[in-house]
This record gives C-alpha cells, sequence and structure tokens, in this order.
C-alpha cells in the first residue's frame, strides 16, 4: 500500500466565515509583503483552476489512481487565521474538521483526515483536538507559528500534552513567512520561506526542551523538514560548544529520529540523504496534491532514490500506516 502523507483540501465555507474580517485584511496585507504582484496573480490563477481538485473526491481519487497512491492523508489548505477571537475560531475549526471529516468519509478505504485548532486559544484548541478524534480524523495540522507565538512556547504545552495523550499525529506546515520584504522577489516566500519557516518551528521545539516534555507526542514535517535535517550538524556543533544552545537533553540530531518528514525533497540524492540523518522508519511520501510546488510521480522519485527494498517499503507505505493505525 502506497500512502501519501500530504494532500489539501479548501473549504469555501470557512474563507465565507473570515471574509471581510479586519484580521484577514491584515493577513492579506502580509502576504502582500511577502510575495510579488506577479506571484499573487498566479497563486490565485492556480487555485481557480485547481478548485476540483481541491474540493472534489471523485477527481482526486482518479489522480491518485495515476500517482499510484493508494491511501491520501488530507489536511485543510493552510487556513488558521490566529487572529480569530474565540468565537470566530471556534465556528472556523467546527466548520473545517466537519468538511475533513465529510470528504474522507465519500471514500474511506482511501482517504484519512487532518482538521484544524485554534491554537492562539489552547483550552479551546485541546476541546477541538478531541472532537477531531470523535469525527475520526487522524490528528491536526498546524503552521510553524501561531501570531507571534512559536510552536514550542509553553502557552501551547496543554494542546501538546493532549495530543501525545490521544495518539493525535501533528501535521507542521508552513503557512506564511516570517522574513517580510526580503523574499517577495521571484517566489522566494514559498520556495525559501517555507523550508525556513518549517526549520525554525522544529529547531525551537528541539533546543527548547518541547520534546523532552512531550516525548510521546507525533510529529510529521512537510517538506522534509525544511532545512534542519540537511545542516543538523551544526545545530549539534552549537549544541557540544555553548551552554546557552543547550537547553534540551541531548544532541539536536539524535530528535531527528523522534519525529517523521514527507519525502517532498526533489532529488534522489536528497531523500537519501534525508532517510540516512532520520532513519527510513521516519520518512513518508508526501505529494502537496495539487499544488505546483508538489510531485505527482512520487513512487518514482523514490525508486530512483535507490534505496534498499525494506527502506523504499517503509516510506512508500509502511511508515504511514504505522502512523494513521491503518489495516
Amino acid at each position: 500500500m502506497n500512502v501519501d502523507f500530504h494532500g489539501h483540501l479548501a473549504v469555501p465555507a470557512a474563507d465565507s466565515l473570515v471574509d471581510g474580517e479586519p484580521g484577514f485584511a491584515g493577513e492579506l496585507a502580509d502576504e502582500r509583503r511577502t510575495h510579488a504582484e506577479v506571484s499573487l496573480a498566479l497563486n490565485r490563477a492556480q487555485l481557480a483552476r485547481l478548485r476540483p481538485k481541491l474540493t472534489d473526491v471523485a477527481v482526486r481519487l482518479v489522480d491518485m489512481d495515476a500517482m499510484g497512491v493508494d491511501v491520501q492523508v488530507v489536511g485543510p489548505m493552510p487556513m488558521h487565521h490566529p487572529w480569530a477571537g474565540p468565537a470566530l475560531a471556534e465556528d472556523l475549526a467546527s466548520t473545517v474538521n466537519e468538511a475533513v471529516a465529510a470528504h474522507c468519509a465519500q471514500a474511506p478505504d482511501r482517504l484519512a483526515g487532518l482538521g484544524t485548532v485554534p491554537l492562539q486559544h489552547p483550552d479551546l484548541a485541546v476541546t477541538h483536538l478531541r472532537r477531531c478524534r470523535e469525527l475520526g480524523l487522524r490528528g491536526i495540522s498546524v503552521s510553524t507559528r501561531v501570531g507571534g507565538r512559536e510552536l514550542a512556547d509553553p502557552a501551547h504545552d496543554p494542546v501538546w500534552a493532549a495530543a501525545q495523550d490521544l495518539g493525535a499525529l501533528v501535521f507542521i506546515h508552513p503557512w506564511g513567512c516570517s522574513l517580510g520584504e526580503r523574499l517577495a522577489a521571484r517566489y522566494l516566500g514559498n520556495t525559501v520561506g517555507q523550508p525556513v519557516e518549517t526549520t525554525l518551528a522544529l529547531s525551537h521545539l528541539i533546543f527548547t526542551g518541547a520534546l523532552d516534555r512531550f516525548p510521546r507526542l507525533r510529529l510529521v514535517a512537510a517538506h522534509g523538514g525544511g532545512y534542519l535535517p540537511t545542516y543538523i550538524g551544526r545545530s549539534d556543533h552549537a549544541w557540544h560548544v555553548r551552554d546557552d544552545a543547550r537547553g534540551c537533553e541531548r544532541p539536536p540530531s539524535e530528535y531527528l529520529r523522534r519525529m517523521w518528514f514527507d519525502a517532498l525533497v526533489y532529488t534522489s540524492a536528497g531523500l537519501r540523504h534525508l532517510v540516512e540523518a532520520a532513519g527510513a522508519d521516519r520518512v513518508v511520501l508526501g505529494t502537496d496534491y495539487p499544488f505546483d510546488m508538489g510531485v505527482d510521480d512520487p513512487l518514482r522519485r523514490l525508486d530512483a532514490a535507490g534505496l534498499d527494498p525494506a527502506d523504499r517499503e517503509a516510506v512508500a507505505g509502511r511508515n504511514a500506516k504505522e502512523l494513521l493505525g491503518w489495516g
């Protein structure tokens, strides 16, 4: 069984809830600062073109067949809106999670869902995390930061504790970039910015000791974990030589084997390195379906990496099946 851990779903009803809200206007202004107008126009055209793939189960299944994917993990298009107050956040989470559950219920033997929670309101987030599990969702998708707070901020500890206790997956998928205008040119806000955001989020979780506090938290990082697995040696060096970098119990590289990463790193050499750094049992397929920064040939790319057959089988589906509790 081949499992794609990285698919997206649009929820128009949730978009309608934020339309006209001042906080959403601010969110769009931030997006304009990190993307040139030509990139924003291309994004709008892409979303319009991809709407059937983002909403129609039948279209999704046809595309999965073409990719050789048996099961896809479907999460909402990142729509976390950390500016939303409690009432709106409640409506957004309920709307999104029920939509994901309904979408996956149309093909329960082929689709597994991830929901969303309002991390800016940790108590409410815990409530919705439990509701996600009641809806049959396997966990949640979160961005790399929550407004001005890092994921590793102790304010989020109740959410991570609940996720750990429930066995819920936490898929870290960047949405936006905090580096601003420096990345506005030539789509660098996505190409460079999103891997940077993931690298920062994971580094905070490691270096602050958050993963020591929650050793059974099941984290899955999109886009191969950003740049962290590639340059983890620098993190280890800092941990060894500087007292101020030693906020975690063990060298940072050891924590790579405490989380999972999707295989969306584009090159055979990159995938081989990811498997070497994290372990073949810590990598899952990921396509970023249906966006243009994703891939539609995940198995061909996996085969091109030339992994040991047992490692290839693990990445293609066995690891994801075990994470999902599938079959």
